[in-house]
């Protein structure tokens, strides 16, 4: 299991068009893999699961993945979460 710790810094947070764009992420990979926040844990692979943390700016979320890519799979996301959400 890898884990990492994240804050959200794009505008819109993870709604929509952006938690679009990270379960397609996500579903790259053959890990399964989830997104932490509080005690909530859902599937980072279900854009209901995802949209229903009502993940904002500034929101600390922790993505867990457990599997033979999982390394990649949280780093890709973090990635993804940092550079390439765009506001």
């Amino acid at each position: 299991m890898y884990t990492k710790e994240i804050t959200v810094n794009n505008e819109v947070g993870l709604h929509a068009r952006p938690a679009t764009y990270f379960i397609q992420k996500a579903n790259e990979f053959k890990s399964g893999i989830w997104v932490e926040k509080e005690e909530r844990r859902v599937n980072a692979k279900s854009l209901l699961g995802v949209l229903s943390l009502g993940i904002v700016k500034g929101t600390v979320i922790t993505l867990i993945a457990d599997g033979s890519d999982e390394a990649a799979a949280v780093d890709a996301l973090c990635d993804l979460v940092d550079h390439q959400l765009g506001d």
